[in-house]
């Protein structure tokens, strides 16, 4: 869970699972994050930004036929990189792990929800993007973990100029007697900033960060006015929400929704054209909610309260998270990471 320097992790809600894979050098820069949920979980996915890249999202609507999935694929390598969920694909059949098809247990279709980021060339070859092997293999290393930074699929991210990557936070949220956990991961590959291009200090506050020093806010400011921010024809923020609350379908979109109130906080501008903004939200049915038969809200324990709480939450984390990724990144290639620039702003 989040501490006074650690902002938490999306694996801090429990029975979700988080793996990267990545490959540098030599003309490569990019990766794929996969979260895998063995048990299964509710699924639901909010796409604003205008230049989507996603595959199964239509599978996720209220009164589809899929109920549950396993895992959601996070990738580089803009449309190309969608066949990494191939390898996932592979690797949840092999474990027995999706939607049954017939009396063989062995007989499943694993529906694997993806978005991407438009990382291509970022290395030096167009061509070194993720396939089906990127995908297998961040399965394969998914675990418990608060690894977080330019791996994955983060690894060839870019946010406003800076370094991008990969972040994430968790948070506990108590209304009456119940308390639930939220969690999030986001991939940072915006055409905005999540740092204030005057303050250099970022839009969201970061435990791990403070107040920039005068150096620091000189040389970022030196550094603003010189830069020349390479504008890709595809920008996104990706990510994944997930709580341990009993959720519908349609409930877990305004868990979705709720996370895009908190990447609009963090990124600066979002939800462009030129954007491809995606939230998936997952469910794990840990925690159960009281049900409201005659959908009145009547107390402050209502199943709309919880909701509420959660979806406001939701918008927290992911605010953190995407901050979190700036944070954590490391300079690679071109593109310098924040705390590069304004050493000073790390907190001892």
């Amino acid at each position: 869970m989040s501490s006074a320097r650690d902002p938490g992790s999306l694996s801090d809600v429990d029975g979700v699972l988080v793996g990267h894979h990545q490959r540098t050098g030599r003309g490569w820069q990019t990766g794929t994050t996969v979260v895998h949920v063995p048990a299964g979980a509710v699924c639901a996915v909010d796409v604003r930004g205008g230049g989507p890249g996603t595959r199964e999202t239509d599978a996720l609507a209220p009164g589809n036929l899929v109920d549950r999935v396993h895992a959601v694929c996070l990738s580089g390598g803009s449309a190309y990189g969608l066949s990494a969920a191939d390898g996932v694909m592979a690797e949840l059949e092999t474990r027995g792990l999706g939607v049954p098809v017939g009396d063989d247990p062995a007989h499943v279709v694993p529906v694997v929800p993806t978005a991407v980021v438009f990382d291509l060339g970022r290395g030096g070859r167009f061509g070194a993007r993720p396939g089906p092997d990127f995908g297998a293999r961040a399965l394969r290393s998914a675990k418990r973990t608060s690894r977080r930074g330019s791996i994955g699929a983060g690894t060839g991210a870019r946010a406003g100029g800076l370094q991008g990557g990969v972040g994430m936070a968790c948070a506990i949220v108590t209304v009456g007697d119940v308390a639930i956990r939220v969690g999030a991961l986001a991939v940072v590959n915006a055409a905005g900033c999540a740092v204030d291009p005057r303050s250099g200090a970022p839009w969201v506050d970061h435990p791990a960060v403070r107040r920039p020093t005068a150096d620091d806010r000189r040389a970022w400011r030196a550094w603003v006015h010189e830069q020349t921010v390479e504008r890709q024809a595809l920008n996104t923020t990706i990510g994944v929400v997930a709580t341990d609350a009993a959720l519908d379908r349609a409930e877990a979109g305004r868990v979705a929704m709720g996370a895009h109130d908190g990447l609009a906080r963090a990124i600066r501008p979002a939800h462009a054209l030129t954007d491809g903004d995606a939230v998936f939200a997952l469910a794990t049915a840990d925690r159960s909610l009281p049900t409201d038969s005659d959908g009145l809200v009547r107390t402050a324990t209502s199943r709309v309260q919880y909701l509420n709480a959660i979806a406001a939450a939701s918008a927290e984390v992911f605010a953190l998270a995407c901050v979190d990724a700036v944070v954590s990144a490391t300079t690679l290639g071109s593109a310098p990471a924040y705390l590069d620039l304004c050493p000073g702003a790390r907190r001892p």
